[in-house]
């Protein structure tokens, strides 16, 4: 069984704020970084496991995938795969736990 991709708002405002970003040194890496950010959560329906898991979470379920420099970070509910964040891999992942309260 195949199922949704549920994006989080906060996920969705992480690509924005990331492509205007590179947008301004370059329209055409900003558009191919958010092409590649759709194409992988695409895939990951089909293929949740292929991220690993977030050792700062160390929670099976919840995983990254690596774009470029950023992490695209989900949670694995049942078939469906909800997009939590888009973040910068150095960035602290505090943020993100605090935003959908995580341990």
């Amino acid at each position: 069984m195949v199922g949704r991709v549920v994006w989080s708002e906060e996920a969705l405002d992480d690509i924005d704020a990331i492509a205007a970003y590179m947008a301004r040194d370059s329209m055409t890496h900003a558009r191919r970084f958010v092409s590649e950010v759709f194409c992988l959560v695409d895939l990951l329906v089909t293929q949740p496991r292929m991220g690993r898991m977030v050792p700062e979470l160390r929670q099976d379920h919840i995983r990254e995938h690596f774009i470029y420099s950023y992490g695209v970070v989900y949670e694995i509910k049942g078939a469906d795969i909800h997009v939590l964040a888009v973040i910068h891999g150095k960035r602290l992942l505090d943020s993100v736990g605090e935003r959908f309260n995580l341990p």
